[in-house]
């Protein structure tokens, strides 16, 4: 444990941060502002998260995607606070589910890239998982500003659709209601749902709408007539429910959730929770205020997972990698985790900690392995600048051992939950299950630091490539000028390392408060257990 000087530095410092995440959450909570939430509800609608709260079991149970998309992205069009769709993991009458709700406060709902990039997360997420999904459909289509960037590539808009066919042919149950505008392509949407609802007055769906109908083929006609809920109920039977408000509207589809049969569970293992050993909170107080200084590990593993649950594996052998089994609320789990003290290896080498040397490679290789055997989910918790470097570690074989340390990552077949508490650079992020290893969730702490390497490194490398290319062509560079380019690309580094700029992007699922990492890892293997594992074959491993 930290002194008590450097714990209460650590904690006030952790805590700021967590304040920060708060801020930045509430300002995106509110959409498009108060007045267009408010139009919202003078049309005698729900606004978005309106529309989940009233919709799930327990709202403080949910855990929210994507949040940050679209974060301080599309300024030039006035910015898409949370990409203009709330997506949620969270109960419907006792079924754990996915819901996606079109904030129609943030351009009438139009997709930008992100939103078509999130809604394709949300679907991955219920196909992973073998959940079912509801959309909340209150939405103008494409933003036409940007259809380049989201109508036609193989993960762009079409792909929702594409989706939609998958799962219904895997029996993922899906409900899509049209609460609002659902208009030309993403019409497709609710009507290759399982079942579609529709709101009288305020719900209206169609290829084309009235402007178009009329430059088209110069039809006059309003948009209740061409496809209102009156029409699609009633004369084209494209919608199986007419409600006459968003209430009922919601009801009703926790009525259908609730007469939904049950599946088999993956069978991960399960006991009563015991608490931690330390409380939550002591995580501010044991994360240093700096990334670069040294911890244990261990002693945050014990505000994580259930007292006395943790078996370490090859504890004296590859020391800058903690393995273990644990129990989280209750949950068998194997952890993978970067031990950020410096430590002696077996041979008397003094090995950095956040490091990746091949000894810790090939243990945390073999224990992936055997959690793959026995059915145990993984957790990966990240705090690494990445694979040892220099003419020792290539001697050794790092890159070999370092492969097959990705080989057993990319091949596991049971769930993955991937935290990011600190650095995660390079290599290092691929090897403990970043985002292109499909992690179940991945999540990120306001500590978080995602890049190719840290900011320093990258700006001396980036401005020695610079300068050299300066002075090859006669261009005379002084100290002083080489000192403002180094600080002046290390700031526009940093700014690109920080966890709101992955969650912008969708890089991470969610920026957390890391005392609440215990619950969400809970409720992801919870939803996690409706799939059914696939048998584990690592491939060609080189020994």
């Amino acid at each position: 444990m930290a002194t008590n000087l450097q714990y209460n530095l650590n904690e006030d410092s952790n805590k700021l941060a967590i304040s920060d995440l708060r801020f930045r959450l509430e300002k995106i909570y509110q959409g498009g502002g108060e007045k267009k939430l408010q139009k919202q509800r003078d049309k005698g609608k729900l606004t978005a998260r309106e529309r989940i709260a009233y919709l799930v079991d327990n709202e403080d149970e949910l855990l929210e995607i994507g949040a940050f998309a679209g974060d301080e992205m599309y300024s030039e069009y006035g910015g898409c606070p949370a990409g203009g769709v709330v997506v949620v993991i969270g109960k419907v009458s006792g079924r754990t589910c996915i819901v996606v709700a079109n904030d129609a406060s943030v351009k009438a709902g139009a997709w930008f890239p992100i939103t078509g990039k999130k809604n394709l997360r949300a679907q991955e997420i219920a196909m992973e998982n073998n959940i079912p999904i509801i959309y909340l459909v209150d939405s103008a289509g494409v933003f036409l500003p940007m259809q380049d960037e989201i109508f036609p590539d193989k993960e762009h808009f079409g792909r929702i659709f594409r989706n939609n066919a998958v799962m219904s042919s895997k029996g993922i149950i899906q409900i899509a209601a049209i609460m609002g505008s659902c208009v030309a392509g993403g019409a497709y949407l609710p009507i290759m749902s399982d079942e579609s609802l529709i709101v009288d007055k305020t719900g209206s769906i169609f290829l084309a709408g009235p402007y178009l109908v009329k430059a088209a083929i110069g039809e006059t006609v309003d948009k209740e007539t061409l496809g209102g809920a009156t029409t699609q109920s009633e004369i084209s039977g494209v919608t199986d429910y007419k409600m006459k408000d968003d209430k009922e509207c919601l009801d009703t589809i926790k009525k259908l959730m609730d007469k939904i049969g049950h599946s088999d569970t993956a069978g991960f293992d399960k006991v009563k929770a015991i608490a931690p050993e330390y409380e939550a909170d002591q995580i501010t107080g044991i994360l240093p205020d700096e990334r670069s200084k040294p911890y244990d590990m261990s002693e945050l593993l014990k505000c994580i997972v259930d007292k006395d649950s943790l078996i370490y594996y090859k504890k004296d052998y590859g020391k800058t990698m903690i393995t273990a089994y644990a129990r989280i609320d209750g949950w068998s789990v194997g952890i993978v985790a970067n031990n950020r003290q410096v430590v002696k290896s077996a041979k008397g080498e003094m090995q950095f900690g956040g490091v990746i040397y091949s000894d810790s490679a090939d243990k945390a290789s073999r224990f992936i392995m055997n959690c793959n055997q026995k059915k145990i989910p993984l957790v990966f918790i990240h705090d690494v600048t990445g694979f040892m470097v220099g003419k020792r570690s290539e001697h050794g074989g790092i890159i070999k051992d370092g492969a097959k340390l990705v080989n057993a990552v990319s091949n596991s077949t049971v769930p993955k939950f991937t935290i990011i508490a600190g650095n995660s650079y390079g290599a290092g992020n691929y090897a403990m299950c970043g985002k292109a290893y499909d992690p179940r969730l991945i999540l990120a702490w306001p500590s978080a630091k995602v890049a190719v390497m840290g900011g320093s490194q990258a700006a001396k490398v980036l401005a020695q490539i610079q300068v050299s290319s300066m002075k090859a062509k006669g261009e005379e560079v002084s100290e002083n000028d080489q000192k403002e380019l180094i600080q002046k690309i290390e700031e526009r580094y940093n700014r690109q390392t920080t966890p709101y700029y992955a969650a912008a992007r969708l890089w991470v699922d969610a920026v957390i408060d890391p005392r609440k990492t215990r619950t969400y890892i809970s409720q992801g293997i919870e939803a996690a257990n409706h799939a059914p594992v696939e048998k584990f074959n690592v491939g060609v491993i080189q020994t």
